[in-house]
C-alpha cells in the first residue's frame, strides 16, 4: 500500500516552502505521496507556547547567521532558487485560508505553487490584498472567489479547526510532516523520513 506523507504547512515559514519543493521528489522515489494541510502558524505557536526562530533565538550570538548559512546549503544542494522575503514576516491569515479553499479543487497545486513562490522567490508583499490578487490573477486562479472565500465563515471556521488538530497530533510548528504516526520536524527531517520509508 503506498504511504502517505502528511504535511503541515503555512506559507510564511521559508523552511515550509523549502520541504514543500523537495518533498514531492522524495515521495515519488519512496512510492508515497503528499497530503497537504494548511495550518496558522501563529495559531499553532498560541497554542504550544512556541515562537518563531526569529524571535526565539534572537539574543543567541551567532545563532540566525548559521541558520541562514543552513538554508544556503539546502537551496545549493538541491538546486533550487530562494530569496528571503524582504517583507518577512508576513501575515498570512488570508493566504492560508484560501489554501483551505483551494483543497480539493482542480488548481489546488497551482495555488499552492503560485503563492510559495511569490513568497520565497519573488519576495511580494503577500498580506496585501492587492498584491495577492496580482498574484492570483497571473496564475490564472479564479481570484474574485478566493478574496470572497477568506471572509466565508466556512473557510475561517475549517483554518482554525485544522490548526488545533494538528496541535492535538502533535504538531508544533511548520514544516511538520507525519508518515503513518511518526513524527519528523524541519527541512533537516526529510533524511530521516526517506530513512524511515526503507
Amino acid at each position: 500500500m503506498k504511504q502517505v506523507i502528511d504535511f503541515y504547512f503555512d506559507f510564511g515559514s521559508p523552511n515550509a516552502y523549502l520541504v514543500h519543493k523537495v518533498l514531492p521528489n522524495l515521495a515519488q522515489a519512496n512510492n508515497a505521496s503528499v497530503r497537504y494541510h494548511p495550518i496558522l502558524l501563529g495559531g499553532v505557536f498560541k497554542a504550544t507556547n512556541n515562537q518563531s526562530p526569529m524571535a526565539a533565538f534572537a539574543n543567541v550570538k551567532h545563532k540566525l547567521a548559521y541558520q541562514a548559512i543552513e538554508i544556503k546549503r539546502f537551496v545549493e544542494h538541491h538546486k533550487l532558487t530562494f530569496h528571503m522575503n524582504p517583507f518577512f514576516p508576513v501575515v498570512t491569515l488570508g493566504i492560508m485560508r484560501g489554501a483551505v479553499f483551494a483543497q480539493g479543487k482542480p488548481w489546488e497545486t497551482t495555488y499552492r505553487d503560485a503563492i510559495f513562490e511569490a513568497m520565497w522567490v519573488h519576495g511580494q508583499k503577500m498580506d496585501d490584498p492587492s498584491v495577492i490578487q496580482e498574484v492570483l490573477n497571473e496564475a490564472g486562479l479564479p481570484t474574485q472567489e478566493f478574496l470572497e472565500a477568506t471572509q466565508d465563515p466556512d473557510v475561517k471556521n475549517t483554518l482554525v479547526t485544522a490548526t488545533t488538530s494538528a496541535v492535538d497530533r502533535g504538531v508544533f510548528g511548520s514544516p511538520f510532516m507525519f508518515v503513518d504516526d511518526e513524527p519528523f520536524f524541519g527541512k533537516n527531517a526529510l533524511q530521516d523520513i526517506e530513512i524511515y520509508m526503507k
